[in-house]
């Protein structure tokens, strides 16, 4: 109960239109990666017939995910810091 209480005020705070908070950014993550490896268990387990393999596949799964999101993230950092720095020099740029 008061950890419903103080999940209710957490989420509910007022921060303009559209905006989480940090905390709920954070716990729609784990909630996430928790709700994903819990497929891939799930699925692991209808394919090989075996809970202790799902589980094993599931545990390394979370890992690889973390590592491949954190990759991924980086390369499109990249790709977004060029556009940026080609859009800055078209607008600085004077048509002739």
């Amino acid at each position: 109960m008061l950890l419903d209480q103080y999940l209710r005020k957490t989420f509910n705070r007022k921060q303009g239109p559209k905006k989480d908070s940090k905390f709920k950014s954070v716990a729609k993550a784990f909630s996430w990666r928790v709700l994903g490896t819990l497929d891939t268990i799930v699925i692991s387990y209808f394919i090989t017939g075996e809970l202790k393999m799902a589980f094993s596949i599931g545990s390394i799964e979370v890992f690889s995910k973390i590592l491949l999101y954190y990759v991924h993230e980086r390369i499109w950092e990249r790709f977004t810091i060029k556009n940026h720095a080609h859009e800055l020099e078209r607008s600085d740029s004077v048509p002739a």
